[in-house]
């Protein structure tokens, strides 16, 4: 059993949740298999133009994000050419109108501060309208609070929400999160999952197999 990478609606009928490995095709974007994304007010398959901003090809960015993620409506994933420059005098992006003040265009990218690429984690649950930033990664099985904005590092199986985003709990003991981690369920075959659906869906760690 696998999915295949042209099925694009996980469920018959439904036209606002994609399997997003099916339908992004930009090679900054790596998507990995059965993330989801749901968008009730646009097209969902439009992910990458409407969600993905600020990702010009003169950064070499990248959004890469793993297994199992689950991503709600209007969530947007931030670049580096989103920033204004802070090392300089003025926050106005001269360079990027080089022609108006007789600028050389090879230093376009010198009006914005590039803080790298955006990295989610697999088993990551984003929020209605959250907003993850450049150069932030969020580590396996953490979420991602509605209309949070994402400027840090988020750990794994963490809770965050708000303006900047912060923690509000992790999602498990310590110890369960470690183990969690070691397992990495979501790099299993197709098949074992499917023969542990109840203990994942149960939170029954002690009846993984």
């Amino acid at each position: 059993m696998a999915i295949s990478e042209k099925k694009i609606y996980p469920r018959t009928g439904d036209k606002e949740t994609v399997y997003l490995k099916s339908i992004v095709t930009d090679p900054a974007i790596i998507i990995d298999e059965f993330t989801i994304y749901n968008d009730f007010v646009n097209d969902p398959r439009d992910f990458a133009r409407n969600n993905v901003l600020y990702q010009y090809p003169i950064n070499h960015d990248k959004l890469i994000i793993g297994k199992f993620c689950s991503i709600a409506c209007g969530a947007k994933f931030l670049f580096n050419s989103a920033n204004h420059t802070q090392t300089s005098l003025s926050t106005y992006p001269f360079p990027i109108f080089f022609e108006e003040w007789d600028l050389e265009i090879k230093d376009v990218s010198t009006a914005w501060d590039n803080k790298g690429d955006i990295v989610i984690g697999n088993d990551v649950w984003i929020g209605y309208e959250a907003a993850i930033m450049a150069g932030v990664t969020i580590g396996d099985g953490a979420i991602i609070g509605t209309r949070a904005v994402v400027t840090k590092d988020v750990p794994p199986y963490t809770i965050v929400g708000g303006v900047p985003a912060k923690p509000i709990r992790k999602r498990f003991s310590d110890e369960t999160i470690s183990l969690l981690l070691e397992l990495k369920w979501w790099n299993w075959p197709i098949e074992r999952i499917s023969q542990n659906i109840e203990a994942i869906k149960t939170g029954r760690l002690d009846k993984m197999k």
